[in-house]
């Protein structure tokens, strides 16, 4: 399991909307998860049953994601449907699962606490997928850059 936080300089409400709203700009995931010509955008259906996804400058789309609890603005959970090799899997048995939950911490800030849980389930090369989300260039990351994005820079 990996678990990081930030607190960012907004209230819950706007932290929560922006989580969605910003992931183009702070996304930690590979590039090479979607064997497709570059991604112009990255969207979200925010709903249960609703998916993250990578959409190409020809239209196509790449779903990476599946939306499995969406609970505004205290939490959601997605899927992590990516593989070891860093390619989208397609089996629902071999993926891991993100929580987000933001917490306030006054009329101006909010804690965003972030777990990525059955890493396991990924199978063979579980591991990799783990040191990934969980090195200096995963996570961290993707929180640091959303954290920036709140604060203006």
């Amino acid at each position: 399991m990996v678990r990081k936080q930030v607190v960012v300089k907004a209230p819950v409400e706007q932290a929560f909307t922006a989580f969605h709203r910003k992931v183009a700009a702070t996304s930690s995931r590979r590039s090479t998860t979607c064997s497709r010509p570059q991604s112009a955008r990255q969207s979200s259906s925010p709903r249960v049953g609703g998916h993250i996804y990578d959409r190409a400058v020809d239209g196509s789309e790449c779903r990476w994601a599946r939306i499995l609890a969406y609970e505004p603005p205290a939490r959601v959970v997605f899927s992590w449907d990516i593989s070891p090799q860093w390619q989208i899997e397609t089996d629902p048995e071999l993926t891991s699962e993100v929580e987000v939950r933001f917490v306030a911490e006054g009329p101006d800030r909010t804690r965003v606490e972030l777990e990525h849980r059955h890493l396991d389930r990924h199978g063979p090369g579980w591991q990799s997928v783990s040191d990934g989300v969980d090195s200096d260039q995963g996570w961290p990351l993707y929180l640091a850059r959303y954290a920036a994005l709140l604060e203006g820079r």
